[in-house]
């Protein structure tokens, strides 16, 4: 991976708790490269206590990892355009429900929110998908961001396609690679493997 030293990169969590530990892993690896990270957190995601842990403990994780505290609200969010804070926005994981809203403009949560402020100045958003319906209720809004500008996907692939097959899940070993060449204004490729 290439020097992220100064790269200013907003590291948001939505609902997918299961991909929880490999994102943060990734975002370690953001963090060894140099890049400053900001962690944010969906509503759901820092309040929500699963079998895959508690949110509390989840939410000090990922602050341990990026060194700052976390951003948890829309009035924290709101400024992140206007101010000039960030470079980069990563949503990892990307749930299906906040690709819905972000293919339709809706801006209703922390991790909606700070995509809409960075989108503003037309800055790049790396989209990590990991849903159950990517294939099937969702496959139209994942279609709508692969072209919609700024938007940039981390690799994905079906996880369990005999028992979910209209599962997806992005590979995030190559998220810091899809970084890269959003820095770059570029699609990482293939997207789907």
């Amino acid at each position: 991976m290439n020097d992220l030293t100064g790269e200013r990169i907003g590291f948001v969590v939505t609902g997918s708790f299961c991909t929880f530990s490999a994102a943060f892993a990734q975002a370690a690896k953001l963090r060894e490269a140099g890049a400053e990270l900001t962690p944010i957190f969906s509503e759901h995601a820092a309040t929500m206590d699963t079998r895959f842990g508690k949110s509390a403990d989840r939410v000090a994780e990922l602050e341990e990892i990026c060194g700052k505290p976390s951003i948890c609200t829309i009035a924290q969010a709101e400024p992140i355009g206007p101010k000039d804070l960030l470079d980069m926005l990563v949503v990892a994981p990307c749930t299906a429900n906040t690709t819905a809203k972000l293919a339709h403009g809706i801006t209703d949560s922390t991790a909606t929110m700070a995509v809409k402020s960075m989108l503003r100045r037309q800055k790049p958003v790396v989209l990590a998908i990991a849903t159950n319906d990517a294939l099937g209720a969702s496959a139209k809004n994942i279609g709508l961001l692969l072209n919609t500008k700024h938007y940039y996907f981390v690799p994905l692939r079906q996880d369990a396609p005999m028992e979910k097959p209209a599962s997806l899940v992005a590979d995030f070993t190559k998220l810091p690679e899809t970084v890269e060449t959003a820095r770059q204004q570029k699609q990482i490729q293939p997207i789907f493997i």
